[in-house]
């Protein structure tokens, strides 16, 4: 089973990991790849948004987790640099694996996640 934790997700924050995790991953090579070219360029508010989006509902799954008070949205105001926002996104790549790492479970042989409704396969939630 899963570490011990106070605290589990419910079924519905793990599809919700499954489904934004992926995005946040491609956001991090997309950025990665534009800090390489332009390091100190700045974003425009819609690619601030844009990020944000993805990142708000990851925090508050992250609560749960001791990461949660380290982890910083982008700031829509003060238009963050392409290097400021490497940073940011690492600090949830981190933090996904965090997640990952406490609730990630094998029963059986078989791969899920240890939830607050039990556990599950994730050939019962559609992913991993």
């Amino acid at each position: 089973m899963a570490k011990a934790s106070k605290t589990l997700p419910s079924l519905a924050e793990v599809k919700s990991f499954i489904l934004i995790e992926p995005m946040i991953r491609s956001l991090v090579e997309e950025m990665k790849e534009l800090s390489k070219k332009k390091p100190d360029g700045s974003l425009n508010k819609l690619k601030v948004s844009m990020i944000n989006k993805r990142l708000k509902p990851m925090k508050e799954l992250f609560k749960i987790l001791p990461v949660s008070d380290f982890l910083d949205d982008l700031d829509e105001e003060s238009l963050p640099s392409n290097s400021d926002t490497v940073l940011i996104l690492g600090q949830y790549t981190g933090a996904i694996e965090s997640f990952r790492n406490a609730f990630r479970a094998t029963v059986d042989y078989k791969p899920g996640w240890s939830t607050k409704e039990g556990f599950f396969k994730d050939s019962d939630i559609g992913g991993v």
